[in-house]
């Protein structure tokens, strides 16, 4: 196995694992990492699809005392029946939506400079509803009724764009409608367990035929990195949201999609068209 092959999944695994759950874009910065390492082939589509069950098992590990409670108090908890049925109707838009239009997305808008008008326009946007005064309602995952669970997970179908965010579009969407931002924080998380698998597991039934059993060591390395980097950012996030806005990923998206137009504009990185 290619060593530069491996390191390069490392990397990538990194990356996925430290922006699947920040407002930031995880699949924007798969797309730029992946051009800048020039791991842009048939084998990258699906190792980018799989290093995500990395970052998902992070989330179930790290909440796993809460799905447990939710799956053995499903048939006898109206309170953990509320909660599931909160997450699946807030899952429903997304689904709808990715089963329409996900082959039209992939098509035409995975690209760095797409990518990079995406996180500089969502970085305004989060900069605008840090300004404006919001009254949190709802303190934590289980005060969310089921209309504001539907309204965020509307909010969650504008990520299909890639450079919005899956996380931010959900926890600020969370934020607009009611939610202090620890439980708009942890509502995403919990969003994206079904979110992601069933992205996931679509992506893999069409890309069937592009798995190979000597890329295992390729993927392996990719999703124990992106394990690993997800628990990390998960906690830190949580302690972060407790005392401080998301105005700082505002500005390091702006940043970030400016340097990524530069780059082009000034011809300093070559970005493939995709």
């Amino acid at each position: 196995m290619d060593p530069l092959l491996l390191l390069k999944a490392a990397i990538l695994g990194v990356v996925e694992g430290l922006t699947e759950f920040l407002p930031v874009s995880s699949t924007g910065h798969l797309i730029v990492a992946g051009d800048l390492l020039d791991y842009t082939d048939e084998q990258s589509k699906v190792f980018k699809i799989v290093i995500q069950l990395g970052a998902i098992l992070a989330v179930c590990w790290d909440y796993r005392a809460k799905i447990a409670a939710v799956a053995g108090g499903f048939g006898t908890d109206p309170a953990q029946r509320r909660f599931l049925g909160h997450i699946l109707v807030a899952f429903l838009p997304a689904a709808v939506l990715g089963f329409l239009f996900h082959g039209t997305i992939k098509a035409y808008l995975f690209n760095p400079l797409t990518v990079a008008g995406a996180l500089i326009v969502g970085g305004l946007v989060i900069l605008y509803i840090e300004k404006r005064a919001y009254h949190p309602r709802y303190q934590t995952v289980d005060d969310i009724p089921w209309q504001t669970a539907l309204k965020v997970g509307f909010a969650q179908s504008l990520a299909m764009f890639p450079g919005v965010s899956r996380a931010g579009a959900t926890i600020m969407g969370g934020v607009v409608f009611g939610l202090n931002r620890k439980a708009a924080t942890e509502f995403s998380f919990f969003l994206a367990i079904p979110t992601m698998l069933a992205a996931t597991v679509y992506d893999v039934y069409k890309n069937w035929g592009l798995l190979r059993w000597e890329d295992l060591p390729v993927f392996a390395v990719g999703f124990v990195t992106a394990f690993v980097a997800a628990m990390l950012t998960v906690k830190a996030l949580l302690r972060y949201v407790s005392n401080h806005s998301f105005v700082a990923f505002a500005w390091y998206r702006i940043g970030f999609g400016i340097l990524v137009w530069a780059s082009a504009w000034f011809g300093w990185v070559e970005w493939n068209a995709h």
